[in-house]
C-alpha cells in the first residue's frame, strides 16, 4: 500500500460564533476570533490517497487528475472566500480547522471513490504552521 499526498494552499477568512449564545459568551469562549468581520489565514491542505501503484504507469493516481479534483472540489469553493458567509457547509457550523478538514473530505471523497483504484486516506488542514487538524473519514 502506497500513500500519496498532494499539497495545496488557499487563503480564506472566518470567525467563530454561536448564534444561540449571547455576545458576551461568544467573546468569552472565542476571544478575538469572535470578531464578526473575520480574520484570515493562509491554509495548507494535504490530501492523501492510498492504493497500489498501477503496473503500467507506476501511479497510485495521476497527479494532474488529483490536482484538478482538489482545485475543483476545494480550492474553487474556499480560496479567497469568507468561509462563514460564502461556503454553504459553514453557514451553520464554525469553520474551525477541524470542521474544514471534515468538509474538505466530504467534498473530495465522491470524486476519489468514483475514479476507483485508490481511496481517500487522509485530509490534513494547517491553519498555521503550528496548528493542523487531520481527518481520516471516521465519523
Amino acid at each position: 500500500m502506497i500513500f500519496l499526498t498532494r499539497r495545496a494552499t488557499f487563503s480564506a477568512s472566518h470567525y467563530y460564533w454561536n448564534d444561540t449564545w449571547p455576545a458576551e459568551k461568544n467573546q468569552q469562549v472565542f476571544g478575538r476570533c469572535a470578531n464578526r468581520n473575520g480574520h484570515g489565514h493562509n491554509y495548507t491542505l494535504e490530501v492523501t490517497v492510498a492504493g497500489e501503484p498501477d503496473a503500467v504507469t507506476g501511479f497510485v493516481v495521476d497527479l494532474k487528475w488529483l490536482k484538478d479534483v482538489i482545485d475543483r472540489e476545494v480550492m474553487a469553493a474556499y480560496d479567497h472566500r469568507h468561509l462563514n458567509l460564502e461556503v454553504p457547509e459553514f453557514a451553520s457550523i464554525n469553520p474551525t480547522t477541524e470542521n474544514i478538514a471534515i468538509a474538505a473530505w466530504r467534498r473530495l471523497q465522491p470524486a476519489v471513490t468514483a475514479a476507483g483504484g485508490a481511496r481517500l486516506s487522509r485530509v490534513r488542514v494547517y491553519e498555521t504552521p503550528d496548528i493542523f487538524a487531520e481527518y481520516r473519514g471516521e465519523a
